[in-house]
């Protein structure tokens, strides 16, 4: 596994972005799209909250990850296979209990509540991963668990990607998690503490998004991605 220490979020994701470009191998996808790939990443950053927040190089910036986090903590009325937002605040669709009722764990709320009874519990943890549904998606959670840990008077959050599309999506997925953190540390009368992001297999999709490599590696001026992904972009002089 490698260890990306970084100063803010836009940092973190310019690091890994530049790691898996110079360092992963080829691989197809089941879904026949091509990718590259890496190992194991964790990306922790002390001060998550602190400025920038989003790279510059990212497609996204900030009003789309604002949108996105929104959508995150508040819910959407677009319609997904699934969402972030249920899989956290409503986890249980097409389970029933015992009684023949549906399920419904808003586990968001169980973290504030289980931090405010035992702030040392190291059980303040959600799953997103649910196999009576997912098992059948074609497109099923990528983030799979998030644990928060409360630790002299800060909120510490740790996630963990199953996989993760870490050019053009772990931008916005940290910005959305961290702005979660901050939410449940304003509940707990707590400051915002340490991120950790984990990815267990962290990828780019190096030829459907080609245009959004060009802005981290300034056409080889900052470093040189491997020769495929180059010969595939095709920017360079």
């Amino acid at each position: 596994m490698r260890i990306i220490k970084a100063p803010n979020l836009a940092s973190a994701h310019e690091q890994v972005v530049r790691m898996i470009l110079e360092k992963g191998w080829v691989l197809e996808t089941e879904d026949q799209e091509d990718t590259i790939e890496f190992e194991e990443v964790a990306m922790r950053v002390e001060r998550p909250d602190s400025l920038p927040m989003v790279s510059p190089c990212s497609r996204f910036q900030q009003r789309f990850m604002e949108k996105y986090a929104r959508d995150l903590i508040e819910g959407s009325d677009s319609v997904f296979e699934y969402d972030y937002h249920d899989r956290l605040f409503n986890w249980g669709v097409g389970l029933r209990n015992e009684h023949g009722e549906e399920v419904h764990v808003d586990q968001v709320a169980y973290i504030v509540q289980k931090l405010r009874n035992a702030p040392s519990s190291r059980r303040a943890i959600a799953i997103t991963w649910n196999p009576a549904a997912d098992e059948r998606l074609d497109d099923c959670p990528c983030l799979q668990l998030v644990q928060c840990v409360s630790r002299d008077g800060l909120l510490h959050m740790k996630v963990v990607f199953r996989s993760n599309d870490m050019l053009t999506a772990a931008g916005a997925n940290m910005y959305a998690l961290v702005s979660l953190q901050k939410e449940i540390a304003r509940s707990l009368g707590l400051d915002c503490g340490s991120y950790t992001h984990i990815s267990l297999v962290p990828h780019i999709y190096f030829r459907r998004d080609a245009d959004d490599i060009e802005p981290f590696c300034a056409r080889g001026e900052r470093f040189r991605p491997i020769h495929t992904v180059c010969r595939a972009c095709g920017k360079c002089p």
